[in-house]
């Protein structure tokens, strides 16, 4: 069992120690449920109600609770406190899921496939005519990679994630349960001979250190290709249209979505719900608040609310009016009624 001592978790984190430093630490879990035999965190200075109530035998706090401590419990005060916990997190986490190289039963590889060294292909895998993948990659069970696709080096690509036919995918990928890379774009037409499907001729191009989270989606494009760029992070359940461009170490949060053709710049936050037309861009650094919808494009570093979705100035100015109006509305109320009054007053004498 792994363990450390209150000491040694300051030591670590570079915290300053408030209580006993010989007391055990044999895991970490949340404020309400840790132990005294566990570690949590209290990152924010107004649950201190939360830090009184809890169990927990050390705590990491910022310096704001660095006197809120008790007897029962140790507190180390850290600069960054959730910086501190992923830290100790780390330590105490399970050894990683090993995945030993080579082919495991089940699965299908095509003979024109070039697998590189240390790759792991899980049960019931398919890897179909002219795929290539890189050393080191871990193909999970049941995943479907389809016709020239390319997969870089180091790949972590879960159980059940399909990635369609002559898909680019680099480094350093993860993709998580279900996410489907490739699938067709949503093109039609209206002829008079009903509903017709438009070809989805382009490609989906994910370059390095990008995550995906599960049962997302990237469309193929309907020409040329739709682009993640490096180090962008994608939560569970997004989804991502044809010919769209993300730029580099953006956030896509759950179930947020993007129309075609759209293009985020380098940084911006889409957050939870949130959507994006198409054909339209959204300046670098933009943040996109939950629930709200970018209808035309922005330049960089706004602040996007509401529906549609306008400059953060704007909204608040425009939800704060009524409210002015009301207080201003009843002030005229008050001062016609004081007019009255003194009208009949004078009116007695």
């Amino acid at each position: 069992m792994k363990q450390m001592t209150a000491q040694e978790i300051a030591d670590m984190v570079k915290g300053t120690l408030a209580g006993d430093p010989a007391r055990v630490v044999t895991g970490v879990n949340s404020i309400k449920e840790a132990t005294a035999e566990q570690l949590s965190f209290v990152g924010n200075d107004h649950y201190s109600a939360q830090l009184t109530a809890s169990k927990a035998g050390v705590v990491l706090v910022g310096k704001g609770l660095a006197e809120a401590g008790a007897a029962d419990k140790t507190l180390i005060v850290c600069d960054n406190v959730d910086a501190a916990f992923s830290e100790i997190l780390t330590f105490f986490a399970p050894e990683p899921v090993m995945y030993a190289p080579g082919i495991q039963p089940g699965a299908v590889v095509s003979p024109s496939a070039k697998i590189g060294a240390g790759v792991h292909i899980g049960s019931n895998a398919v890897i179909a005519d002219d795929v290539m993948i890189g050393d080191g990659t871990v193909i999970g069970a049941g995943c479907y990679i389809g016709e020239k696709t390319t997969v870089g080096n180091k790949c972590l690509i879960y159980p059940n994630v399909s990635i369609m036919h002559r898909c680019k995918l680099g480094n350093n990928i993860i993709l998580h349960p279900g996410v489907v890379i490739g699938a067709d774009g949503f093109g039609y037409q209206f002829t008079d001979k009903g509903i017709v499907k438009v070809p989805q001729t382009g490609i989906v191009q994910i370059d390095d250190n990008v995550e995906i989270g599960a049962n997302s989606t990237v469309d193929r494009a309907r020409f040329g290709r739709t682009w993640i760029k490096h180090d962008v992070k994608i939560d569970n359940m997004v989804m991502v249209a044809h010919n769209v461009v993300v730029g580099e170490y953006s956030i896509l949060i759950a179930q947020c979505g993007i129309a075609g053709s759209a293009e985020l710049e380098q940084g911006v936050i889409l957050a939870a719900q949130s959507g994006v037309n198409g054909h339209i861009t959204l300046g670098a650094g933009t943040k996109l608040a939950a629930t709200s919808a970018a209808s035309k494009s922005c330049p960089p570093q706004s602040i996007l609310l509401g529906l549609p979705a306008e400059p953060q100035r704007d909204f608040l100015f425009r939800h704060a009016l009524p409210k002015k109006f009301n207080r201003l509305s009843d002030k005229v109320k008050d001062l016609e009624a004081k007019i009255a009054a003194l009208k009949a007053e004078l009116d007695h004498q």
